[in-house]
């Protein structure tokens, strides 16, 4: 029975600094199961090699002696080792093209792979995430943005005082800076151009829920898709309150068929049958918030079309779109990339389809920061440890030589297992398809 598993550094970018297990749980997990953590030494991860060693793990150069190795995001090819098992967001569910080279060179070393965001319950509910901080830092930075972009228009508002998550020592530091800009903004308002400021947010998991809690740091006040429509019309609107209006899967899309009703589960299952019927609340926003799910299955909520026709007939509302999803030309089409923490906003014209990085230029500004979480990477990385720690002892401990029907793991560490020795699990023989 193996007891030994490893800690990888991360590199695949430069300001990744989170850990899937933090030395608290480290030290728990030696004490309680008798196992033996090798560390990775990392000179830019949040928590430093010395507090590993104070919890009993042992820094080394590489992983060579773990056969089982937790890491937070890709991995580089020359990482694999043959009959080795990885758990890490690898990024290849959808099929994504850019990490099937990675997936096959995990299959011919006969890896096992397990997948954080499958790991979930029986109703399918993620068990162990970033997300909520993702939305967290998200929302920090599409307010940052909006100060920035808004004064470049001349325009000044009290977000211009906020900075880019990363550089808060802390969540609760960041929180209080955006209260103080909640408390401004209530007893002297905003500029009259600018009111009603309106905040939409696509989806309700846990994305939307932590980028919520920071909105809520301001003085705002919920509306439905329906009013916000008529909010525009509203005499006498104050000018010292923010709206916000929260987008569900039928309010995205709807029938193709007129005569056809929305249904969430034949949304699911046939999206083919919907169309995007978002367009009509994009010129009434002021920030989008994309918090939600997407594939290329389902229709896109903004179109490059659409965006270069909102543009030609005149200056629109909308200013800013934190794009928490990061889909490269996915739901939101004009995001051609995700960005790095150390450049994280782009104009997209929408006239020329073109995007300048930095927030200066003729469109719309972007924010569509890859590794969000990693902004605040201690209270996200102590957070994701919680949910993790309980599933390490099974996940170093199993013995994977068993034929996988007879692996014994927790069902939803099982559920979320790619590969199996190499080969794709029966819940996932479908990427196969993608690896042509």
């Amino acid at each position: 029975m193996n007891k030994i598993f490893g800690i990888r550094h991360e590199d695949k970018y430069v300001m990744e600094r989170r850990v899937a297990i933090t030395p608290k749980h480290i030290k728990k997990i030696i004490e309680e199961n008798d196992l033996e953590a090798l560390v990775m030494t990392s000179p830019k991860r949040i928590f430093t090699d010395e507090e590993f060693l104070k919890s009993d793990a042992k820094i080394v150069d590489n992983l060579e002696k773990a056969p089982v190795i937790f890491g937070v995001k890709e991995m580089p090819l020359s990482f694999f080792e043959t009959d080795k098992t990885y758990i890490f967001f690898s990024h290849v569910i959808k099929g994504q093209e850019y990490n099937m080279p990675m997936l096959k060179k995990m299959m011919e070393m006969k890896c096992n792979l397990i997948e954080y965001e499958r790991i979930s319950d029986d109703q399918g509910k993620r068990l162990i995430f970033f997300g909520k901080y993702a939305g967290l830092a998200g929302m920090i930075n599409s307010l940052w943005s909006l100060g920035l972009r808004l004064n470049h228009f001349g325009i000044d508002t009290p977000f211009l005082k906020l900075k880019q998550s990363h550089k808060y020592n802390s969540l609760e530091e960041a929180k209080n800076d955006i209260s103080k800009v909640g408390q401004e903004i209530a007893l002297n308002g905003l500029p009259k151009e600018l009111t009603p400021l309106t905040i939409g947010f696509t989806g309700y998991g846990n994305v939307s829920v932590g980028a919520q809690e920071i909105a809520a740091l301001l003085p705002i006040k919920e509306v439905s898709p329906s009013e916000l429509l008529e909010l525009q019309k509203t005499p006498n609107l104050p000018d010292n309150v923010l709206y916000k209006v929260i987008f569900k899967e039928s309010d995205l899309s709807e029938p193709i068929d007129p005569n056809n009703d929305f249904d969430l589960q034949d949304y699911y299952s046939h999206p083919e049958k919907y169309k995007d019927q978002f367009e009509k609340y994009i010129p009434h926003l002021s920030v989008l918030m994309n918090c939600m799910y997407w594939d290329d299955r389902y229709p896109r909520i903004i179109t490059k079309d659409y965006l270069e026709k909102l543009y030609a007939d005149g200056n629109p509302k909308l200013t800013v779109i934190g794009d928490v999803t990061c889909d490269p030309d996915g739901s939101i089409e004009c995001t051609h990339i995700g960005t790095e923490i150390e450049d994280p906003v782009f104009v997209y014209d929408p006239i020329t389809r073109k995007p300048t990085m930095g927030y200066i230029g003729n469109g719309l500004l972007i924010m569509s920061v890859d590794i969000l979480p990693s902004e605040l990477p201690r209270e996200s990385s102590i957070s994701f440890g919680d949910a993790l720690e309980k599933y390490v002892k099974d996940i170093v401990t199993a013995d994977y030589n068993v034929p996988f029907e007879s692996l014994d793991l927790p069902k939803p560490i099982k559920k979320a297992m790619i590969l199996h020795k190499g080969e794709l699990t029966p819940d996932f023989k479908y990427i196969a398809e993608y690896l042509k």
